[in-house]
């Protein structure tokens, strides 16, 4: 809750709400942004996932925008507040997540709209079976009217009706739970049988949501795979930059000994330096290897070139100013999400890929796990729009996603679904959560609706059969011919054994697969 404000030269301690505009504030490496503005001084990386959901930290210089709520990198830097309280980015999101929230309709349930109807005729035919009775049966008619119009009031209770529902929500929220699918709501898991549209962020959703190294390339014969590998670890062991740590847990991950560097120096925006064995040894871009004296030949850039028209980054290495390789840094695709996106497919659900990433890596991504249709660069606004124009056109629409971002959209949607792997901002905004954070807990998920609905409808017809064949029996139509009436003891149990019937029925739903 606090900031830096840079006036006259001098720095000083005050409350993000006492922040004005036009107020210079000073962010230190690691700090959150307080508001948001534009850099005055200075150049760092920002990680501006919670607002894009995206996963690399964006370079930042003079007269670039940052967002309040994220997150600077290992540089301090001046801004300028631009944009203070309720007209912060983040700001909007949290309203636009309580605008969402309000504006959801209730759903009507089943069982309450059958009972609206079932118990006004069932007193109806009590009332009727007590006065036909009365009327014309034998003596002492009124108490075989009012024994009668008793038992048609008890076998027809409505207990069964009642548990149809709870009993099999209940069942199946708990199987759900048991496979990592947790349900706020009873309205939730009935909605979500009846979609025909899910939309998936990218990152976080569909992908891992942090950079991995996919692949490294040697140059040449100087130096061997190993070599480039060794090279950069080794000086990426001195960096706090999230590419950095990719990297090193790669060498990690393959038995990789690290060598002492020195001199270790991050330029912002291009890469890293410094000396190993006394060797001269730059990591980054093509601006950073510029700045190194060392060429990188048409071969490796076009092959790199290749990586980066899919999105991908490439950080080169260099050794003594000859370039000796490079490393392809990505964010991998979950291992499950192609199977779980082609499974929604065949059940019919159009699938739409939305997300704050650039062009290149939404095709990419679109392409490999078999989405036809995505939008890129879209912001938290945008895809709350997409969801209201989609429903507009009556479509049911689910969402899942994992972050601040993400948010408002869960929130409109007729069902929010978040990664449990996710920020709480986006649990708390949807009504399902998948603990695992993999898109194969939507599956499941839409498998759990479809079986609990099936189950509940069960119950009903239990309930309803039952009662459809016990009120005439209790209303005595079978005593002209067989001389038969149903005690209101019979009754009672015939009203149990309905219920038994619907509890046991919903209990079967612990046994069911979701797979």
């Amino acid at each position: 809750n606090k900031a830096i404000r840079v006036k006259d030269g001098k720095e000083e301690v005050i409350e993000i709400g006492n922040i004005q505009l036009g107020d210079i504030l000073r962010v230190k490496p690691g700090d959150s942004i307080p508001v948001d503005g534009v850099v005055t001084e200075g150049n760092t990386s920002v990680d501006e996932s919670m607002i894009t959901g995206e996963p690399i930290p964006v370079s930042k210089s003079i007269g670039d925008s940052v967002s309040s709520g994220t997150l600077n990198g290992n540089q301090s830097f001046l801004m300028k507040a631009e944009r203070i309280g309720s007209d912060t980015l983040l700001s909007q999101i949290i309203q636009m997540v309580n605008d969402a929230g309000r504006s959801r309709a209730p759903i009507q349930n089943l069982a309450d709209r059958v009972s609206g109807y079932f118990v006004p005729v069932v007193v109806i035919i009590s009332v009727i079976t007590f006065a036909v009775w009365a009327l014309v049966g034998p003596e002492p008619s009124y108490v075989y009217g009012l024994v009668n119009a008793i038992a048609v009031l008890i076998i027809a209770c409505p207990c069964a009706l009642g548990l149809a529902t709870p009993m099999s929500v209940m069942v199946g929220v708990g199987k759900g739970a048991q496979n990592g699918v947790l349900v706020k709501n009873a309205a939730a898991l009935e909605k979500l049988n009846t979609i025909d549209t899910v939309i998936i962020d990218k990152t976080g959703t569909i992908t891992e949501g942090r950079p991995t190294v996919e692949l490294i390339e040697s140059a040449g014969n100087t130096y061997s795979k190993e070599d480039v590998v060794q090279y950069l670890a080794s000086l990426n062991m001195m960096s706090e930059h999230p590419l950095a740590e990719a990297i090193v847990a790669y060498g990690n991950a393959n038995g990789t000994e690290l060598l002492k560097a020195s001199e270790f120096n991050a330029v912002t925006g291009k890469g890293a330096e410094g000396f190993i064995n006394n060797k001269k040894i730059s990591i980054g871009n093509q601006a950073m290897m510029k700045d190194a004296g060392a060429a990188i030949s048409k071969d490796i850039h076009d092959k790199a070139n290749e990586y980066q028209k899919q999105g991908k980054t490439i950080s080169f290495l260099s050794v003594n100013k000859e370039v000796a390789g490079f490393v392809v840094i990505s964010d991998q695709i979950k291992s499950g999400s192609k199977k779980a996106i082609a499974e929604l497919q065949q059940k019919g659900i159009e699938v739409i890929m939305l997300t704050g990433d650039q062009s290149d890596t939404a095709q990419a991504v679109a392409e490999e796990i078999g989405v036809t249709y995505f939008k890129a660069g879209m912001l938290p606004e945008d895809k709350l729009k997409e969801v209201e124009e989609l429903q507009a056109k009556g479509r049911v629409v689910a969402m899942a996603g994992d972050g601040i971002n993400d948010a408002p959209a869960l929130a409109q949607s007729d069902v929010g679904i978040a990664m449990g792997t996710g920020t709480d901002v986006a649990i708390e905004s949807a009504s399902i959560t998948l603990v695992e954070g993999d898109l194969q807990g939507l599956v499941k998920a839409h498998s759990l609706s479809r079986k609990v609905m099936k189950n509940i409808k069960e119950n009903l017809f239990f309930a309803l059969i039952y009662n459809s064949l016990g009120v005439p029996v209790a209303a005595g139509v079978l005593f002209p011919f067989f001389g038969i009436l149903l005690s209101p003891m019979i009754a009672a149990l015939a009203m149990s054994f309905s219920s038994v019937s619907v509890i046991s029925n919903a209990l079967r739903l612990r046994n069911i697969s979701l797979s």
